[in-house]
């Protein structure tokens, strides 16, 4: 009797623990992306965005994101699953996504909110002219503003175009 609830005992651990590592084999690991393109080369820092915009003469595009904003989650799904959008940040942008704020205050001209979409040019200046469609958060995108956010990202490379 001992033995067989020792065994019972032995099967119960060892099913549980085989099926704690199955849950951790489906968890994808955490990329650069967060989520908001796989196939895009991300940076990791601002500084290294700077970096690369100024040597590949790129635009860089910076997304300020939180993982638990609902507004932020659906932007991001939108984003990650236009191919457009996709195709024209793998190759013609530096993509930089952050979850906290920089020290650079050109980032944030009109508040610290998110999601919050933002672009500096090669000579490094942040455009504060590439805008939204709202007024009382100048760079913030929702889902349905992907054909805005779009033109905004043509505009950023066709600005670099016209200063070369």
């Amino acid at each position: 009797m001992h033995s067989a609830l020792g065994l019972s005992f032995m099967v119960i651990a060892v099913s549980s623990n085989f099926a704690m590592a199955i849950k951790k084999e489906k968890r994808l690991p955490q990329t650069l992306s967060r989520g908001w393109g796989d196939e895009i080369t991300w940076v990791q820092t601002y500084e290294e965005g700077l970096y690369q915009a100024k040597k590949s003469n790129k635009p860089l595009m910076v997304i300020h994101h939180l993982e638990d904003c609902q507004y932020c989650q659906a932007l991001k799904k939108v984003f990650a699953e236009n191919q457009e959008i996709q195709e024209m940040c793998q190759n013609n942008f530096v993509m930089l996504n952050l979850m906290h704020e920089t020290t650079d205050k050109n980032l944030s001209p009109d508040g610290q909110y998110v999601p919050r979409i933002m672009f500096v040019d090669p000579s490094l200046t942040v455009r504060a002219d590439i805008t939204g469609r709202y007024s009382n958060r100048l760079y913030t995108y929702e889902p349905q503003d992907l054909p805005v956010l779009i033109e905004n990202m043509k505009k950023a490379l066709r600005l670099i175009q016209t200063e070369l």
